[in-house]
């Protein structure tokens, strides 16, 4: 699958070179070469492990996701508060939705709805195995705002370290050295909900087996400063990146807008 997506079909290859040389100006040609063919290899192990969702049993779920400290989450959960779990597009995003096995909180994962129907489905019906609620972007407020009035405690999943529409654009930080527009959604859902805020850091120790670290960010949203916690996510990340750059999703335009 490697060989044809890389040297056949050649997928989205100048985007990836481009974000490889902007995020990683201190590498050489030779050595950003090295990280491309590596994220390639993993790009394809995505899709196959996305495929194993569908059959792939609890148990064997365990031994290849592994949470290392699944004891902070137990300790926000008995603030009696909702959290906001935050990721990136790091690793394995897929099988991270497997934590909801482990909650006593309802697990909902906030995600862009794909233009095609038969792929939307799909896309949802994979990521809703482990029971975790898949809510689209666009109702994902609407929700928050009815579970908030209803006193439903929940866990919120969002990755996101994608660039967001122009017309979003509300804020720049700096991002692998690059002034980078955010998200600030779940900085002020998290600050007008008064969440718990995690950070979930993926690592892949081979493939097909993954581990997951639990990295607070606050439990006292509304007392920080405004962007602070926006800004501690996406330092989470740029270090996420920094130690195995070839696990990032490198396919996106990340760095299309300019800070004037």
């Amino acid at each position: 699958m490697y060989f044809i997506v890389y040297y056949i079909v050649r997928y989205r290859k100048a985007t990836v070179k481009n974000n490889l040389k902007i995020a990683l100006p201190n590498l050489n040609d030779k050595e950003r070469l090295v990280i491309e063919k590596k994220f390639y290899k993993h790009f394809c192990d995505m899709f196959m492990e996305m495929a194993k969702t569908m059959t792939i049993s609890s148990e064997e779920m365990d031994k290849r996701f592994k949470i290392t400290n699944i004891e902070l989450m137990k300790e926000y959960e008995a603030k009696g508060k909702s959290i906001m779990l935050l990721a990136s597009h790091y690793a394995s995003w897929e099988w991270l939705l497997s934590l909801n096995l482990k909650l006593s909180y309802q697990g909902i994962a906030v995600y862009k709805k794909i233009a095609n129907r038969y792929f939307d489905k799909l896309t949802k019906d994979i990521r809703s195995k482990y029971k975790t609620e898949m809510v689209s972007t666009d109702k994902s407020i609407p929700l928050m705002a009815n579970n908030n009035r209803k006193g439903i405690l929940s866990v919120y999943g969002l990755a996101s370290d994608q660039s967001p529409k122009t017309k979003q654009i509300a804020h720049w930080e700096s991002f692998m050295g690059m002034e980078t527009p955010v998200h600030i959604g779940p900085e002020l859902l998290s600050k007008k909900y008064n969440l718990n805020v995690i950070f979930a850091k993926v690592k892949k120790v081979k493939r097909g087996y993954y581990e997951m670290t639990l990295i607070p960010i606050t439990d006292d949203a509304k007392s920080l400063p405004n962007y602070e916690i926006i800004h501690r996510y996406i330092k989470e990340v740029e270090k996420q990146i920094y130690e195995a750059p070839e696990y990032y999703f490198w396919t996106h335009k990340r760095w299309k807008h300019e800070h004037n």
